[in-house]
C-alpha cells in the first residue's frame, strides 16, 4: 500500500553553471489518483534563471502538491429514515469533498454501484451473522460470486472486512471462527479472480489489557495468542492490514480535554519509552503498536477504521459540542494530512477513517449517537473541517444549528428514559439484561424477530430492557441505578417500530 512520489527539479545557479538536481520523496499509504500518478515526475529545466527564484518556485511546486493530497475517508452509515439516495451521496463524495476512501457497515448493492467508476476506494463490511458460515469455502465463493464480483472493479473495493468488533461483541464461539472465516474468504476471493482485494476486520479497543502508557499496552490474555496473533500472521502473509477504532471520546476526562481534542497542552510522557504525546489519538494508535510488537508483528500497517466526536449530546454529555467536534475531526484532518506518523511510529502515515458521513436519526442511543456526522441529510455541514473542497466550503457554527438530521424528538417534561452510561461495559450490561428478563419484563422486543432486536447488540438490547424495567418499577432514579451503569435521560430514544416506554 505504499507508494513514493519523486518529484525532480533541476536547478540552474547562473548561466554558465551546470544544472543542480533536487529529489523530493514524498511519503503516502495513498496518493489521490485523480489528481497526480504515483510514477509521475515533474522535471522542471530553467535556465537564465536566479537561484533564488529556482527555490522559491520549488517551494511553490511543493505546496501545490501538497495541497492537491489533502484527503481523508469517512464512515458511511446508513441508521436514518431522511438520508439521500447513494447514488446521490457518491456523487456528492466526489464532486463536493476531498474525501477519497469510504467505509461501509455491510455489503448494500445499492451503495456499492452508486459508487461504480468514482475512483473512491470502498471498505465494504460482511455482517457478523455470516462468520461461521464463512467456513464452508463453498459457501463463502457463492457469497463472493453474488455480493461482490458483480461489483468489482468498476466500483474500487480495497478490503472486505469480515464481521465489525467481533472480539467486542459476540461470543467466544464466534469469536474463534474469526481468523478461519477470514482465511477461507480470502481464498473465495483468489478463487474468483479477486486477488486485488484485501480481507481484514475491524476491532474496538476493548481488545487491549491496558493502553497506557502506550509502551506498557498490550493485548488481552487469551485474545493475544489465541486470536490475535494468528489474525496478525494472516495479514502479514496476505499484506492486509489490522484496523481498530480508536475514539478518545469515549475517554472523555475534562482535564484532558484539550489533549483529546488536538488542541495546544502540556502533553503527556511516557518516561519507559521517553516519548511525548500531545494528543490521545497518538496514545492510542502507539498502545496498539506496541501490542502487536509483544507478538512480534511490528510490520502490519494499521488503519484507523472509526474515529470521531459526537456535536450534540444529552445533559449529561457536555462535552458533545459542535466546538468539540470541530476541534477534534479538524485536529485529525490536519494530522492525517502533515503526513506525520506517531511518536513509535514516526515514518508512517496511517490511514484513517473519520466515523461518520451523516446524522444519522434512527440510531439507537443517546442523542450523541445520532450526531456524529460531519453532514446533515441535506448535505449542509454540520461543522466544515476542511473535508469539503475550496469552493464548498462553509464556516463553523458557533451554536448548533435548529435542524440536526440526527436530533430525536422533543419529549415532553415528564418523559423519563432509562439508558446505559457510556462506559458501562458489555459485561455489565449483558449482566443487567439477564437480570432484568428474570424479573418477569417482556424481553421479547430484543429476540430475533422483535421490534428491536436490530441493531443486534448488547448496548442497544440493554438500553430497552433497562428502560422497561425502569418504567414498571416506578420511574424513580435509583430503579436506573443498575450497579453504577444506568442514567436516567430526558430524551426519547426510540427508534424505527422499536418504541421505549416513558
Amino acid at each position: 500500500l505504499t507508494k513514493n512520489l519523486e518529484i525532480s527539479i533541476l536547478f540552474p545557479f547562473g548561466q554558465n553553471s551546470p544544472n543542480f538536481k533536487l529529489d523530493f520523496f514524498y511519503y503516502s499509504s495513498h496518493i489521490n489518483k485523480s489528481s497526480i500518478s504515483t510514477s509521475t515526475i515533474f522535471t522542471s529545466t530553467m535556465n537564465n534563471i536566479s537561484s533564488k527564484t529556482s527555490f522559491i518556485l520549488f517551494f511553490f511546486v511543493i505546496a501545490l502538491f501538497l495541497r492537491d493530497v489533502t484527503s481523508i475517508g469517512v464512515n458511511y452509515g446508513t441508521l436514518g429514515n431522511n438520508l439521500p439516495p447513494p447514488a446521490q451521496v457518491a456523487q456528492f463524495i466526489k464532486d463536493k469533498t476531498v474525501i477519497d476512501r469510504v467505509k461501509i457497515f455491510d455489503i448494500n448493492p445499492d451503495i456499492l454501484r452508486a459508487f461504480a467508476n468514482t475512483g473512491i476506494s470502498l471498505a465494504v463490511t460482511v455482517p457478523n451473522g455470516e462468520i461461521p458460515n464463512l467456513l464452508d469455502l463453498a459457501y463463502a465463493r457463492r457469497y463472493v460470486e453474488q455480493n461482490i464480483k458483480p461489483h468489482y472493479p468498476q466500483t474500487k473495493i480495497d478490503v472486505v472486512l469480515v464481521g465489525n468488533e467481533v472480539l467486542h461483541w459476540d461470543t467466544p464461539e464466534v469469536q474463534n471462527k474469526l481468523v478461519p472465516a477470514m482465511k477461507v474468504f480470502y481464498q473465495a476471493l483468489g478463487l474468483s479472480g479477486l486477488k486485488g482485494i484485501k480481507v481484514s476486520s475491524a476491532h474496538s479497543l476493548g481488545i487491549l489489557l491496558r493502553s497506557n502508557p502506550p509502551s506498557a499496552a498490550r493485548f488481552r490474555p487469551g485474545w493475544d495468542v489465541g486470536i490475535l496473533a494468528p489474525m496478525l500472521q494472516f495479514l502479514r502473509e496476505t499484506k492486509g492490514p489490522f484496523m481498530v477504532n480508536p475514539y478518545p471520546y469515549f475517554g472523555y476526562n475534562k482535564k484532558q480535554e484539550d489533549f483529546l481534542l488536538f488542541r495546544k497542552n502540556k502533553g503527556v510522557y511516557d518516561r519507559f519509552s521517553k516519548k511525548w504525546y500531545m494528543n490521545s489519538f497518538d496514545m492510542l494508535l502507539d498502545a496498539v503498536y506496541m501490542s502487536m510488537v509483544r507478538l512480534k508483528y511490528p510490520d502490519v500497517e494499521i488503519v484507523a477504521a472509526e474515529t470521531g466526536w459526537p456535536s450534540q449530546g444529552e445533559t449529561y454529555e457536555p462535552q458533545c459540542t459542535v466546538e468539540n467536534a470541530a476541534s477534534y475531526n479538524g485536529g485529525l484532518m490536519k494530522k492525517y494530512n502533515s503526513g506525520m506518523g506517531t511518536p513509535l511510529m514516526p515514518h508512517r502515515k496511517i490511514e484513517t477513517y473519520i466515523f461518520s458521513l451523516f446524522n444519522e436519526n434512527t440510531k439507537p442511543g443517546s442523542i450523541a449517537e445520532r450526531n456524529f456526522g460531519l453532514f446533515r441529510p441535506d448535505f449542509t455541514p454540520v461543522y466544515d473541517v476542511g473535508v469539503l473542497k475550496a469552493k464548498q466550503a462553509h464556516p463553523t457554527p458557533s451554536l448548533p444549528p435548529p435542524k440536526t438530521g440526527g436530533q430525536p424528538k422533543t419529549p415532553a417534561e415528564n418523559k423519563k428514559f432509562c439508558m446505559p452510561k457510556v462506559e458501562a461495559t458489555d459485561a455489565q450490561l449483558q449482566s443487567n439484561i439477564n437480570y432484568v428478563c428474570s424479573q418477569g419484563v417482556d424481553c421479547t422486543p430484543i429476540q430475533v424477530g422483535g421490534s428491536c432486536f436490530n441493531p443486534n447488540t448488547i448496548r442497544s438490547h440493554a438500553a430497552f430492557v433497562m428502560n422497561s424495567y425502569f418504567q414498571r418499577e416506578g420511574r424513580n432514579n435509583f430503579n436506573c441505578d443498575f450497579a453504577g451503569t444506568g442514567v436516567v435521560a430526558s430524551s426519547d430514544p426510540s427508534y424505527g417500530t422499536c418504541k421505549f416506554e416513558s
